[in-house]
């Protein structure tokens, strides 16, 4: 690290990027992000490229990369030579799950709003449509949920 560059502690870095300190600890556990310098008194110290990696895992995080892919996006920005198939490839095939999650969500709430209007309360358990319709799958209309 450039000594001319501003090093933090861990608590640093993760106030200023939003991240917890268990979790850059588990980042740099699982090689996404390098082990800082050392102090003299084994505290960690964190520099600019630092918090700049961990913005990267972050939003590719918050957009719902897995770990796997987020080291090979960081592989790839690592070598900017290099084609950039394998990300397309990465953020299409997660676009594909994302868009699969949400037609699998819009049948659930589906079936739900079906289930919560059968029964409006005031009925014993034994005698309650919800209850019936979750002991019996067989009561669904929507398969895939």
């Amino acid at each position: 690290m450039n000594r001319l560059e501003r090093v933090m502690p861990i608590g640093a870095l993760a106030e200023r990027t939003g991240v917890k300190v268990e979790t850059i600890r588990y980042y740099e556990q699982v090689g996404l992000l390098p082990p800082p310098e050392r102090s003299e008194g084994n505290q960690r110290r964190y520099g600019r490229r630092h918090a700049e990696r961990l913005a990267f895992i972050k939003h590719a995080r918050d957009l719902g990369f897995a770990v796997d892919n987020i080291r090979t996006l960081l592989r790839l920005s690592d070598t900017p030579g290099i084609a950039c198939d394998e990300a397309h490839a990465i953020s299409v095939a997660h676009l594909q799950e994302v868009r699969d999650k949400i037609a699998r969500l819009r049948s659930l709430e589906k079936e739900l709003e079906r289930i919560a209007t059968t029964c409006h309360g005031g009925v014993p358990a034994r005698d309650c449509a919800i209850i019936e319709a979750l002991a019996d799958h067989g009561q669904c209309d929507h398969a895939r949920h």
